[in-house]
């Protein structure tokens, strides 16, 4: 049985030397004792209430459940947490089940409720927002020449609109879009801070790859990190689940080329713009082996339009 299942993050962070979650909020950031401490400000690390976890969204280098972040700032080795737990929780009596001990520690450490999410915005704001988004952003050199070394020409570069993720000026760049008339609340990425001033949620550098459905509109922004994380990998979508006024990206479907009978199933959106660049077979990509949530609505649709033979090419 995984301990840590035992103890939730409700559970722990009042017996912790850092800052407690606002009122309302399920998610917060606190001073990441890697990065932030070193540059002496900063507040990058995330812990989620409600997922058990936390990270420092820009470093990476801090991450893990419920017993590493105790580990941490309490000094036990990770072994020992448990045990360290249920005597500091739960007063090590035997007489009294762990169930009753936990329920009662419920009542007097209640988790806040959840912060308020926006509604998902529909498929052609999304669209509007996403491409003046990346009309903004430029792509990096080395980012350049790793597209080239993954044999994309020039011309295909700029077709397919990848970009460098902004780390810097996030508020002057939301600013722009609503200056200019977009509407940000729903929009996967975007999201308002303590202080109610919509910002990006870009927190890692990486190169940003446009998910597009059939019609070529823009649903989501996956970004490929220059630096795997410890947890999540080396691809992440932009998303702004559990932020305030933020909107979880989903795991649409991306289509490259024409309606055809004949199509290729790839995992990866990258990988399915270079299977396209190369050979010019249409090609569906889910980002993910497990990520099928939209892929038989997709397939439906293309069947409708004449599909009538898939062959899936995952690794």
């Amino acid at each position: 049985m995984n301990l840590d299942l035992r103890f939730e993050m409700a559970d722990i962070l009042p017996l912790l030397p850092i800052p407690q979650p606002p009122y309302g909020k399920t998610a917060y950031n606190i001073p990441c004792p890697y990065c932030d401490r070193a540059e002496g400000r900063g507040r990058h690390l995330n812990i989620n209430l409600k997922k058990n976890v936390f990270c420092c969204h820009k470093c990476g280098s801090f991450s893990g459940g419920v017993f590493d972040l105790y580990s941490y700032y309490e000094g036990v080795p990770r072994d020992k947490v448990y045990k360290h737990l249920k005597t500091r929780l739960e007063g090590g009596d035997p007489g009294e089940s762990h169930r009753d001990k936990r329920q009662d520690q419920r009542k007097r450490i209640a988790p806040p409720p959840a912060v308020p999410q926006a509604p998902l915005a529909d498929i052609d704001t999304r669209d509007r927002v996403y491409r003046a988004l990346l009309e903004k952003l430029s792509l990096a050199q080395d980012h350049y020449a790793n597209l080239l070394g993954r044999g994309l020409d020039n011309s295909a570069i700029t077709r397919l609109q990848y970009r460098t993720t902004p780390t810097g000026g996030l508020h002057a760049l939301t600013q722009e879009l609503i200056d200019e008339g977009h509407q940000l609340r729903g929009v996967p990425g975007f999201y308002r801070d303590d202080n109610g001033r919509w910002t990006l949620a870009s927190f890692w550098r990486g190169i940003m790859i446009p998910c597009r459905d059939r019609f070529g509109r823009i649903q989501r922004i996956h970004i490929r990190l220059d630096k795997e994380m410890k947890k999540g990998g080396k691809f992440l979508p932009l998303s702004s689940t559990d932020m305030l006024d933020g909107a979880c990206a989903e795991n649409w479907c991306h289509l490259v080329g024409t309606n055809r009978e004949y199509i290729l199933l790839i995992e990866g959106y990258m990988k399915a713009d270079i299977v396209n660049h190369f050979t010019g077979l249409t090609v569906l990509a889910i980002p993910g082996v497990t990520s099928l949530q939209h892929l038989e609505t997709t397939l439906k649709e293309l069947l409708g339009l004449g599909l009538k033979h898939v062959m899936t090419c995952f690794d």
